[in-house]
Formats: structure tokens, C-alpha cells, sequence
């Protein structure tokens, strides 16, 4: 038996970006760490990393996002731990698509519901059936549901149709969520990214001068300390939605 809470992360990529940073910020604040992403080589070397001292990390593989799969790895988590306590769950798996509307395909149309949406909807249910159960710890609540949204979660743009119907999508359900099970003592939150991220995809992208600057660039590390602070508010006074953006990001 695991006497330490349990953070269910979905979504990890290449162990870069922000939802391996929110692992690693986790397991150092005293949880073990469920991580659910597509199968690869980085997901398993990810897990091996964080299992360290007393942390105990386990990788629950998808073939990809969507209802079945997502529901499949979030009950093989639970099974690890069969009397652990999942306290955190933070669902930051997402597919992106900038594309003219005239040419977006059915089957990306499909992919990206599934990945920011159905996905969304079994991870948030696995979540949601893990917490009712737990008595109210220290801060008055019985566990913490996090989605990362996007800039896109609240205003569409040319080209970004697929993916703002999406994200306008996941941030409505994480809403929906906040309100019927606030009564609960479960604490849901949404937060919207505004900005790029660092990662090692990006900084291929972007440059190494785009990412050593602080004012323009998000570090994955500092959005995993803003997950922590709202899984650390009390029930008197928690957040449904933060945003995060560098200094200089117009908005």
C-alpha cells in the first residue's frame, strides 16, 4: 500500500514539456506518479527516471487518445495502486490542427475530438470516480481534476476552427465539472496557456534565442508551479481559471 497521494498525468510527449515537468514537480512534493501517453521508448525511460528513493512511477501506455483507451490505462493505474489514494489528475493531452477550414479532413476532425474531448471525458470520469471515495484531506477536499487549455479555449481565429471548437469544448466540460462537483469537495480547474511553450520540439522550431528569453517563452516548469499552488488551495477559497502568458505576450 502506497502511503503517498497519487498524481494520474495524461500526457507527457518526449518528457520535455509540461506535463513531465508536472511530474517531476509532484513526485518531488511527496506523490507517487501515474503517467498515461502514447506508447514509446521515452515514456517507459520517463517513468524509470522519476522512480527514485521513495517514488514509485508506473507507465499505462495508449495506442491513442480516446475514450477507450484513456479509460483502460486510467483503471490499470488505479489497479497498480489498489489502496493508494489518487488525489491529483491533470489531463494535458491535446492535438492541435491550424489548418484552412475547406481543407480539414473528417478524419482530423476526428482526431482531434477524440484526443481534446472523448479523451478528456473518460479521463475526467476515471478521475472523478477515484476521488468520491476519499475522505477530505488537510485542505478540505477529496482531489484535484487540472486541464491545460489554450489560448484557443477562449477565442477563435482564422484557421483554428477544429481546434478551437475543441478547446472551447474541454474548457465547458472542465466548467460543468467545477460546478457539480465543487459540492463534492473536488476541486476542478482550467488553464488556459497563452504563449509558446519550451520544449525540445519548439526550440527546434523557435530557436535557442526564443527560449533563453524569460519575457517571451513559458517554461513547462513554472506552469507544473502553478498546478501545484491550485492543488495546494484550501476549500474556502480555490480557483476554476487561471491563465499563464510570458510578460510580453500580446493580448
Amino acid at each position: 500500500m502506497s502511503s503517498r497521494p497519487i498524481i494520474v498525468v495524461a500526457g507527457v510527449g518526449n518528457s520535455s514539456g509540461t506535463g513531465a515537468a508536472t511530474a517531476r514537480l509532484f513526485a518531488q512534493s511527496g506523490y507517487d506518479v501515474a503517467l498515461i501517453a502514447r506508447e514509446s521508448d521515452s515514456l517507459r525511460k520517463f517513468a524509470a527516471e522519476l522512480k527514485t528513493g521513495d517514488v514509485d512511477a508506473a507507465a499505462f501506455p495508449v495506442a491513442d487518445y480516446n475514450y477507450a483507451e484513456v479509460s483502460a490505462a486510467f483503471d490499470a493505474a488505479r489497479a497498480h495502486w489498489p489502496n493508494g489514494a489518487i488525489r491529483v489528475a491533470l489531463f494535458n493531452a491535446g492535438f492541435a490542427l491550424w489548418k484552412p477550414f475547406l481543407e480539414t479532413t473528417p478524419e482530423e476532425v476526428t482526431r482531434v475530438v477524440d484526443t481534446n474531448i472523448s479523451a478528456a471525458f473518460a479521463f475526467a470520469h476515471g478521475a472523478l470516480r477515484a476521488f468520491e471515495g476519499l475522505p477530505l484531506d488537510a485542505r478540505g477536499k477529496r482531489g484535484t481534476l487540472l486541464f491545460t487549455g489554450a489560448i484557443a479555449s477562449v477565442r477563435e481565429n482564422a484557421t483554428l476552427a477544429a481546434i478551437s471548437a475543441a478547446k472551447f469544448a474541454l474548457r465547458s466540460l472542465s466548467q460543468s465539472l467545477s460546478k457539480e462537483f465543487g459540492t463534492q469537495n473536488i476541486h476542478v480547474a482550467h488553464a488556459v496557456i497563452d504563449g509558446g511553450i519550451i520544449t525540445d520540439v519548439s526550440k527546434a522550431r523557435r530557436g535557442k534565442e526564443w527560449a533563453a528569453n524569460p519575457d517571451g517563452a513559458i517554461k513547462p516548469e513554472s506552469i507544473a508551479q502553478a498546478y501545484l499552488y491550485l492543488v495546494n488551495q484550501d476549500r474556502s477559497a480555490w480557483t476554476w481559471e487561471l491563465d499563464l502568458r510570458p510578460a510580453h505576450e500580446k493580448w
